[in-house]
């Protein structure tokens, strides 16, 4: 199945001159995200991971189904504000200003093996922040994992030595 014509492409959304790929067509067609969630799953089925964060908000999508396919909890990581309990907390730069995503104090043990999730991978502020957070609180980042990949946006070069599965990859388009 060719995962990448279930994705519509939607010109200037969210401002002008941005090309938006939007998965909700995939996400609705059952055969189309029963194949992602498999995709996504692959590399990880022989591995012992503990728990997928999840990237608020697409990433809880996929991270859950990913948990329940990979016998692993499923840890939320949030917007500031979101979350009930103690957080840790961790600021990225965006093109114009700051932005920072808060996990639970207690969510990962140290030493979890904690595979991260979301939809997209574009330039990699997000990711970056979610595996500092994963570390301060002594887990090990075995690896993140998305849907889809902005390739000329460069984001896995902020991810280091993080192994990165990606489904599909779009080059400028």
């Amino acid at each position: 199945m060719d995962l990448k014509q279930c994705i519509r492409d939607v010109p200037d959304f969210p401002k002008q001159g941005i090309l938006f790929k939007d998965i909700t067509t995939l996400l609705k067609d059952r055969q189309a995200l029963k194949e992602a969630i498999d995709r996504m799953c692959a590399p990880y089925r022989d591995m012992e991971i503990d728990q997928i964060v999840g990237i608020e908000s697409r990433g809880f999508i996929f991270g859950t189904a990913m948990a329940m396919a990979l016998n692993a909890g499923f840890v939320p990581i949030r917007k500031p504000g979101k979350l009930p309990a103690e957080t840790e907390r961790e600021e990225y730069a965006l093109e114009y200003g700051t932005d920072a995503i808060e996990i639970h104090r207690d969510a990962i043990k140290p030493g979890d093996r904690v595979l991260i999730v979301d939809d997209l991978l574009a330039t990699g502020g997000t990711a970056s922040a979610a595996v500092k957070l994963i570390k301060k609180l002594g887990g090990r980042v075995t690896g993140a994992c998305f849907l889809v990949e902005l390739i000329f946006l460069n984001g896995r070069q902020k991810l280091g030595n993080v192994p990165v599965h990606v489904v599909m990859g779009f080059e400028g388009e």
